[in-house]
């Protein structure tokens, strides 16, 4: 039987991988987007949404299926404040999770960040540990947290410091610190994709860099 996949983020980095790879997959049927305008993409297998993130009643009723991906994030700059970033960053994400339980989704992938914690005093690797614990209470039948470092590929807009920081520190941790080196957006998609098919609970709810490429097989 074929599968419904949802996707929050689909024009993220990640996010885009993973509605790529979902559309080439033999055992997707339908992969439903939730976005802010609309998108430029068409494919048989395809269903575009265009909801108001805050407004729960646009998305909600539409919210079903087999399993939900969480893409969805920001960065301060773009987002303005560390308000609107938490928004982005933790309600948005969060209620989506809610409510894809509520619904009887029973599968859940999310993307956080390496160096995830609820009690970290930065603000960024705060409010991502906060949404890992948060969702990880929620009744699903499996619910997986992927924690990548720096992130490889080609973005819908450009973030100058990671590039900046691929080029002068990739080289360096792919030989000493190799727990922080940068992965493909495609290979953590991959992952994503593998652990919310395959049949079973997962042993371990949060992969880190390693566990992740493991996962993908690479």
């Amino acid at each position: 039987m074929s599968k419904t996949a949802n996707v929050i983020g689909a024009t993220g980095l990640v996010g885009r991988e993973v509605v790529s790879q979902l559309l080439r997959h033999p055992e997707v049927g339908t992969v439903r987007i939730f976005v802010r305008r609309e998108l430029n993409w068409t494919d048989p297998r395809l269903e575009q949404h265009v909801v108001d993130f805050s407004r729960e009643e646009t998305w909600q009723p539409l919210l079903k299926g087999d399993v939900l991906f969480s893409t969805l994030g920001t960065t301060l700059k773009q987002a303005g404040s560390k308000e609107a970033q938490y928004q982005v960053d933790y309600t948005f994400q969060f209620r989506f999770a809610e409510a894809a339980s509520r619904n009887g989704i029973p599968v859940y992938v999310l993307v956080s960040s390496a160096g995830a914690d609820p009690k970290s005093i930065m603000f960024y690797p705060r409010i991502k540990g906060e949404l890992d614990e948060a969702v990880l209470k929620l009744p699903f039948r499996k619910a997986v947290i992927m924690r990548p470092s720096l992130l490889v590929g080609q973005r819908e807009k450009r973030r100058w410091a990671e590039e900046i920081s691929y080029k002068v520190f990739g080289p360096l941790t792919n030989l000493v610190f190799k727990k922080y080196r940068p992965i493909r957006a495609a290979t953590v998609a991959k992952a994503m994709i593998k652990a919310a098919l395959e049949d079973g609970p997962v042993k371990e709810p949060i992969l880190t860099l390693d566990e992740i490429f493991r996962v993908a097989g690479e």
